[in-house]
């Protein structure tokens, strides 16, 4: 689950975190009441959306000349302003894709004279089992194109859970940052936080950038953003009333509804499979076979006729899915549930595409019966390559 910037600094302050002033707003007039609250004279005016680049990124009403989703302002009245152009309107960057997000909330902060920007993340490292807090001197909006041209610029530091944080990982991140005095010691203390910020809160990934430097000599989180795993947020009730559903797709809203583990894709042929790697496994088969998965949907190992036919349902409410394809191993999850649930949705939508139906396993004759006993036209495969070739022909019929 991710949330906005606001909300990231909100929960880093609770832990020490140093962060500048600021307000949230949903309107222009609560914009113009939380500058109001900052010492001023210099406001910054940032777009509140879930995508990176906002800086860069161009509002699609306001023409190509227009400013980015994060702006200075000099005067109550240019926060005003600014609020005004962005609030409603579409941002585009290069996180967002051509669609942009729709600008529904801001974030009024007071304004920092920054001496030098850094970089700094945490994230889960798959690879090594470890966390790993990752560096840069270089931080800014350019970061992405720090890592493509300049790698030797970003320093990796793993850190084992068997022992936490200890106080060398804080001495190595300063030192890779090349902070010395009083800015070191404020390093080593802030990696500390964010560890534990980290663990605490079962993150997923937490970004900084910039973590800046002030002419005052303080080092300040400018702007950040984090993300939870959602197995974890049941410990987390406050972080999860944090979710802001609008920036995400309703259709994987709904899924999560249900407890099923959906998000969607570009292609037209829509899948539900029981299990994580035969869900990869049946959209690689699709690809093979050439077309497209519309989505990635695990159904789980213990679905119920309601959950199934909730899947059902999500996947022909997507309007670009142009056939189905159901893949079902019966281990724990059972052949004839899997049909029951089919059958159910199929009569309560208009089934206008094709579906064609892989069932192995428990029960798997009964689930055949089902299917076939129910005047429905559902077209039965033999295997995943027998499926995989069907649909895509069914497809491609249908076009």
């Amino acid at each position: 689950m991710n949330i906005h910037e606001y909300q990231a600094k909100e929960l880093l302050a609770k832990f020490g975190i140093g962060v500048p002033a600021g307000h949230a707003a949903l309107t222009v007039e609560e914009a113009v009441a939380g500058a109001k609250e900052l010492p001023g004279p210099l406001y910054v005016v940032k777009a509140q959306i879930h995508a990176g680049g906002r800086g860069k990124g161009k509002f699609r009403e306001l023409g190509p000349d227009a400013k980015g989703g994060v702006r200075l302002a000099k005067s109550i009245e240019e926060v005003e302003a600014n609020a005004k152009d962005m609030l409603g309107n579409t941002l585009v960057t290069v996180q967002t894709g051509e669609a942009g997000k729709q600008v529904n909330r801001l974030y009024v902060t007071d304004g920092v004279d920054i001496a030098k920007e850094y970089y700094l993340s945490m994230l889960v490292d798959r690879a090594s089992g470890r966390i790993a807090m990752i560096v840069s001197t270089e931080g800014g909006m350019d970061i992405e194109e720090v890592a493509h041209s300049t790698p030797e610029k970003i320093t990796t530091i793993t850190i084992d859970p068997a022992t936490g944080f200890m106080p060398h990982h804080g001495r190595a991140m300063a030192f890779a940052l090349k902070l010395e005095g009083d800015l070191n010691k404020q390093a080593q203390k802030l990696a500390k936080q964010l560890y534990t910020a980290f663990t605490t809160l079962d993150c997923d990934m937490l970004e900084i950038n910039p973590l800046v430097e002030t002419e005052d000599g303080n080092l300040l989180v400018l702007d950040t953003k984090m993300s939870f795993d959602s197995n974890a947020l049941y410990r987390h009730p406050d972080v999860e009333a944090m979710r802001d559903e609008s920036e995400e797709d309703p259709m994987e809203v709904e899924a999560s509804k249900y407890d099923l583990a959906y998000i969607k894709l570009d292609g037209d042929i829509g899948c539900m499979v029981n299990g994580a790697g035969l869900a990869m496994a049946t959209m690689d088969i699709i690809k093979l076979n050439g077309s497209f998965p519309a989505n990635f949907l695990d159904v789980g190992g213990g679905a119920t006729t309601e959950k199934v036919t909730a899947a059902f349902k999500i996947i022909l409410s997507d309007p670009a899915v142009k056939g189905i394809l159901v893949n079902i191993f019966g281990g724990i999850m059972r052949c004839d549930t899997i049909a029951e649930g089919i059958v159910a949705a199929a009569r309560e939508v208009d089934l206008s595409v094709p579906l064609v139906v892989r069932l192995e396993g428990t029960n798997v004759q009964k689930g055949k019966d089902i299917l076939a006993s129910s005047g429905l036209p559902i077209v039965p495969a033999e295997d995943l390559g027998d499926a995989a070739k069907k649909i895509v022909a069914e497809v491609k019929q249908a076009a």
